[in-house]
């Protein structure tokens, strides 16, 4: 990797029907708004073009929402403007996320023809019950339908998400549904434990006992405990390592673009509410549509953004360990050296070793990382490392 490689990542904020679980900045909307947002979209990035002259894309990411809503047209309208303004390397990573219900034969040929190498179909669950409890879209036959459109148009980097911890779910339920999809054969699988958000249909449920929706309860601990020892050993009979807590691949199949956000590679966000991380600052755009529509484009990029903050280098060590150990080979001790120039026991010394007598972290051969009981209670470890 060159220092002066940047990834990006463009939000499509539009969804088909919000899902009972979900928070992300996402909601339905009729062709008249998303025309204004394509637009509105296509001028940010050109804006961007000067700005980033120089510096080479090594990964795309449109994620949502649900970016297979697009048609042909808008779809291609984005990467033309994409490719008009970036210099976007040949090997570069460029993933597009999708929903079963939103793929056709014309969309997935498409993404082809734009240099798409890389496809995260949102499954969540092979139990048309649970699909239906999370409010989505489809069944999973749909999503088989999915899965064949896009293995026929050629596409052999395929990522399938999938949600655990879902109300009522048992070990064996969950177990199916990974088998399920193991059998497929995806390069690459996401198994995420639900966190119910507030804000959120399964919030109002959950925590404020609002009537309405009445769900089973949630797992218990000890229940979710044994669904995530599972998934490691379960997928490891079907060649799929885990490089990051929630994150399994097939050799050679990390996905790259994630692994930029935990080794804080700088980014570029473009879109409603997009995050970046440049040259020490990390900032947002504004999440307000109303907003974006006016600003995006306008060259009044100040006014476009929802928050901006130049970080510390005490906030960059945070990052750089909580974000770093996330990852199964976790921090190298010479890069937080070379980053930083500092020890890192200079630094974080007394809570490297608390870690270390819990038996919550191994220190070894210039690495840190968490040890399977430091898996179990990852947000402690990391609260550790916060000044």
């Amino acid at each position: 990797m060159r220092s002066k490689d940047l990834e990006l990542y463009v939000h499509i904020p539009f969804c088909v029907k919000k899902c009972a679980y979900c928070d992300f900045l996402s909601a339905p909307a009729d062709m008249q708004e998303r025309t204004l947002y394509i637009n509105a979209l296509t001028a940010e990035i050109r804006e961007k073009k000067e700005e980033f002259r120089g510096r080479q894309v090594c990964s795309v990411f449109l994620g949502g929402g649900t970016p297979s809503i697009l048609d042909t047209d808008e779809t291609g309208k984005i990467f033309r403007a994409l490719y008009a303004s970036f210099d976007i390397g040949a090997g570069a990573e460029i993933t597009v996320e999708v929903n079963p219900g939103t793929v056709t034969e014309k969309k997935a040929e498409m993404w082809k023809k734009c240099g798409v190498n890389r496809l995260s179909i949102g499954l969540q669950s092979a139990n048309d019950d649970e699909l239906a409890m999370l409010g989505r879209i489809h069944t999973y036959r749909d999503f088989l339908d999915t899965w064949k459109t896009v293995r026929k148009a050629g596409f052999e980097n395929v990522n399938i998400d999938l949600i655990s911890a879902i109300p009522g779910q048992t070990v064996p339920g969950w177990e199916r549904t990974l088998r399920t999809a193991a059998e497929l054969g995806p390069e690459h699988i996401s198994a995420y434990s639900l966190i119910v958000e507030d804000g959120t249909p399964f919030y109002a449920c959950f925590e404020e006992e609002a009537p309405g929706l009445h769900l089973p309860p949630l797992p218990d601990e000890d229940t979710e405990r044994e669904i995530y020892k599972s998934t490691e050993k379960i997928l490891a009979e079907y060649g799929y390592h885990r490089y990051e807590i929630s994150n399994y691949a097939k050799e050679g199949c990390e996905c790259r673009h994630n692994l930029g956000y935990w080794e804080r590679r700088e980014y570029l966000g473009l879109g409603l509410g997009a995050s970046s991380l440049i040259g020490g600052y990390r900032y947002r755009n504004t999440s307000d549509m109303g907003l974006y529509l006016r600003y995006a484009g306008d060259h009044a990029g100040a006014d476009m953004y929802e928050e901006r903050e130049r970080l510390s280098v005490e906030d960059q060590m945070e990052e750089f360990m909580f974000l770093g150990l996330r990852k199964t080979e976790g921090i190298s001790t010479d890069t937080f050296r070379e980053t930083f120039g500092k020890e890192i026991d200079k630094v974080y010394g007394p809570q490297l070793d608390k870690m270390k007598d819990l038996g919550l972290l191994i220190v070894s051969d210039g690495r840190v990382r968490l040890t399977e009981r430091g898996v179990d209670v990852s947000n402690y470890v990391f609260c550790e490392f916060l000044f």
